[in-house]
């Protein structure tokens, strides 16, 4: 009997699992609701996975951008950078986050850089796909527009909680806005806050300088309202914390 030749996996089929895990990841993104299966998929096909190690640099500014990243495990930061290498933390973001739309759709290079705060798992989506479903769906387009308009509104919000509130207000926003990222939105009693990074980092998103950060926690410690221990917090009565600030 002639021996048969070993069994040789199909790259193709390989590819494929990789694009339906891919498209299940993108089917989270609010940006994606309202698309099919197929959709999915064939945005699947336009898109990548990226690995980065933390304090690898995704992208400087001026560099090229072709297409927006969603982040599947970790966390990034977003800065500016002064020529003398000072950084001013635009924003901090962590899984299920997306960032780089807004810079794909004026179709010139990124404004700020990008580092990785973690070690990061990244999807790409090329910006080839995104503009090639906006020409088969207005659907999608509609979409796009929404969650562009809602990032907007949420810059627009921030730039009234670093103009308008104190640095003791906008700490103790951070914080509540850290409990509510860890999915509890109305808590009551104690709660534990793990920072995710350094508290410069925080500081800088914050407009605060670290040294302001610093002496606005430990007033906060002497008032009784936190307790803090490395990058743990603990919280003692939220309720009182929330109380303490009257929004602007």
């Amino acid at each position: 009997m002639p021996c048969m030749p070993p069994h040789s996996p199909n790259p193709n089929a390989h590819a494929e699992t990789g694009h339906l895990a891919i498209a299940g990841l993108l089917a989270q993104i609010p940006l994606f609701s309202g698309l099919t299966e197929e959709d999915l998929l064939r945005m699947a096909r336009g898109s990548r996975r990226e690995s980065y190690d933390r304090g690898n640099i995704l992208f400087h500014k001026g560099d090229p951008c072709h297409g927006f990243h969603l982040i599947q495990k970790g966390q990034v930061k977003l800065a500016f950078v002064s020529a003398d290498g000072n950084q001013k933390v635009v924003d901090i973001l962590r899984e299920g986050n997306t960032f780089g739309e807004a810079v794909m759709f004026m179709k010139k290079p990124y404004v700020l850089m990008a580092q990785a705060l973690t070690d990061c798992q990244l999807i790409h989506v090329s910006k080839d796909a995104i503009f090639q479903e906006i020409e088969r769906d207005k659907d999608f387009c509609l979409n796009l527009i929404a969650g562009l308009s809602h990032r907007l509104h949420h810059l627009i919000k921030e730039l009234e909680l670093h103009s308008l509130c104190s640095g003791k207000e906008r700490i103790i926003g951070y914080l509540l806005g850290e409990i509510e990222q860890a999915g509890d939105a109305n808590p009551h009693g104690a709660v534990v806050v793990q920072l995710q990074t350094h508290k410069g980092t925080i500081a800088s998103r914050l407009s605060l300088t670290q040294e302001h950060f610093s002496r606005v926690l430990h007033e906060l410690v002497h008032d009784g309202m936190i307790q803090v221990e490395g990058r743990r917090i603990l919280i003692p009565d939220v309720d009182r914390l929330r109380n303490s600030v009257v929004s602007p």
